[in-house]
């Protein structure tokens, strides 16, 4: 890991569906230093026009000072020529087994494909950014080092979630020391489980609630203790996902704030 430079809070912009030139205003006012941008359909950005949208939308974050330090989106190749074209560094993806396919079969699969990319993304100096994700998909950090530590991080990397982390049980500071050597980002955000139906039932069912930073089971506090004590100065990316979705402006303003005092240093804005 480069130690020459901070660490950078971006936010993944997904709960605001804005013409990019609002976003870009809006995510300022907000103290990011960057964005997280979705390239999927009905966003400004999507996977039909992400070859002209996604250098503009560069352009446009630029002149308010901020960066596109990541996107959500497929690894084709239009994509990840759009994104070496915008000076895009990280395409994040979570990913799993199809339905019935046998978790190491599909891991065998991954990497196939993995590989046929590999060339694509040298030459565009891209990374794939594989993040844990809970459920059916590779949840945790022994699940992201089988499938990255045959690439070099620079092609294929661990984009480490640390709520995610925490509802699959994981303890943060294993967790990083298995995926450090490919780690290319980190995102914070934090939930908790609550019991979606009465003790009258047959079968306890789960659901999760998306909460602020403080009060999940996420322990930033420790994620930034051992963040700092590794040296990391890469991008940390609040992902803005809250249950409450209406109170999503007042919450990650409020998530900023801690996440910054946490790595102390101050919000952009």
């Amino acid at each position: 890991m480069s130690v020459s430079q901070p660490v950078t809070f971006t936010v993944f912009t997904k709960p605001w569906k804005l013409p990019i030139d609002e976003l870009a205003q809006h995510v300022a006012r907000l103290g990011f230093a960057g964005v997280e941008l979705p390239v999927r359909p009905g966003f400004a950005v999507n996977p039909e026009n992400v070859g002209t949208e996604l250098p503009r939308a560069a352009r446009i974050m630029a002149e308010a000072g901020l960066k596109i330090a990541s996107i959500a989106g497929p690894t084709d190749e239009r994509t990840i020529a759009a994104c070496a074209a915008a000076g895009v560094p990280v395409i994040r993806i979570c990913i799993g087994p199809a339905p019935d396919e046998p978790y190491m079969r599909a891991m065998d699969r991954l990497m196939r494909e993995f590989d046929a990319l590999v060339p694509l993304l040298d030459r565009n100096r891209v990374t794939i950014g594989i993040q844990n994700h809970v459920g059916r998909y590779v949840c945790d950090a022994m699940g992201l080092r089988y499938l990255t530590a045959r690439f070099d991080a620079r092609h294929v990397a661990a984009v480490w979630d640390a709520a995610h982390n925490a509802l699959a049980g994981e303890e943060p500071d294993y967790a990083l020391d298995i995926i450090w050597d490919h780690l290319c980002m980190v995102n914070l955000k934090n939930a908790f489980w609550t019991r979606a139906n009465g003790p009258e039932a047959d079968v306890a069912r789960w659901k999760l609630h998306w909460t602020t930073g403080r009060h999940g089971l996420a322990d930033w506090p420790r994620v930034a203790a051992e963040l700092k004590r590794r040296g990391y100065r890469g991008v940390v990316c609040l992902t803005a996902e809250y249950s409450h979705g209406e109170m999503v402006d007042r919450l990650i303003a409020e998530d900023l704030a801690w996440a910054s005092s946490l790595f102390e240093q101050q919000p952009a804005g």
